[in-house]
């Protein structure tokens, strides 16, 4: 089993390959840039999509031989809803080019199992965080379960405003891990865990409105501490209930060196171990739908119709493989 994936819901667009046994022969993606200092613009990312969908799935023609594939794989939700309709669009095209079967992937799910094949992890607490979404997702009943989530906005897209505010670009991660790297002093922010849910809006707030009052420096060191501590919090928690022993990290934000040094901390104090998934696939990606389309397929599913779910939850997938 040979699939293609395509991934298109926010700023990335992209194609990847993936065999039966996990191998990425192809993954290649393009990312939309809003203006500066503007947060993603639906419309503007719905047209850079289809600038580059016809230039990619050439590249991938040109690099792959297409009469190999088994399956086409999309990225059907959560997502937003322009861009994700792209994705489909260009799926349902090829699938009927090729006379291949088409299966939706939740891109939530699709994240958690690219982490798994990348890390060699089995059964792991998830911290899935990434500028749309911060969950905590383990399996348990079929289902990637949620033991905790924001319950506002995701740290990842706390950062990108935070990071606006302050006359930088996007993406904002990056930026505030730099600037934190110089800080030389640590303000106090309000920590909001509430059993195991996470409230950024109250945080974000705070920091915004010590921007000309405090250095950036500081500010971004003491969001990312107390952010990245909320965090650190739950996931202790889902691995106390759980009794797992395996944290993966994985979405965007898992590239910061931050959170994974607290998360290792407190793992080893738990006698678990934490994984990071790898940069090359931590991000949007194609190579994950296509990943995820693949396990799907060999468990069996099928599709009758095809469509997009901008709110699709990670825990409405029967995860049957």
């Amino acid at each position: 089993m040979i699939s293609l994936g395509i991934e298109s819901t926010a700023h990335t667009f992209g194609i990847g390959i993936v065999g039966p046994k996990g191998k990425i022969c192809l993954n290649l993606r393009e990312t939309y840039k809003p203006p500066k200092g503007s947060g993603i613009i639906p419309a503007e990312a719905k047209a850079h999509h289809e600038a580059v969908a016809s230039k990619l799935l050439a590249k991938a023609k040109n690099s792959f031989d297409f009469s190999k594939l088994n399956l086409i794989s999309y990225s059907k939700g959560p997502g937003l809803p322009p861009c994700l309709k792209v994705g489909l669009t260009a799926a349902r095209n090829l699938a009927k080019e090729l006379k291949l079967p088409l299966l939706g992937v939740n891109h939530c799910v699709a994240h958690i199992e690219i982490g798994k094949l990348a890390t060699g992890t089995k059964d792991p607490v998830v911290l899935y965080v990434s500028g749309g979404n911060t969950q905590v997702l383990a399996l348990a009943g079929g289902r990637y379960r949620v033991f905790g989530e924001t319950l506002d906005i995701p740290i990842g897209n706390a950062m990108d405003v935070l990071a606006r505010r302050m006359g930088y670009g996007f993406p904002g991660g990056p930026v505030t891990a730099r600037l934190a790297e110089k800080a030389d002093k640590f303000i106090e922010m309000p920590y909001s865990v509430k059993g195991t849910d996470l409230s950024y809006s109250g945080l974000l707030t705070h920091a915004s409105r010590l921007i000309g009052k405090e250095s950036n420096e500081n500010i971004s060191h003491s969001f990312r501490e107390t952010g990245f501590a909320m965090l650190t919090e739950v996931v202790e928690r889902a691995l106390a209930h759980t009794g797992k022993k395996e944290v993966l990290l994985t979405g965007g934000v898992a590239a910061n060196v931050r959170l994974q040094e607290m998360m290792a901390k407190m793992t080893k104090a738990r006698k678990a171990k934490s994984y990071v998934v790898p940069e090359s696939v931590s991000g949007d990606n194609g190579a994950m739908i296509a990943w995820t389309g693949v396990l799907m397929a060999q468990a069996g599913v099928c599709e009758a119709t095809h469509d997009i779910s901008p709110r699709q939850r990670t825990d409405e997938v029967k995860v049957v493989w």
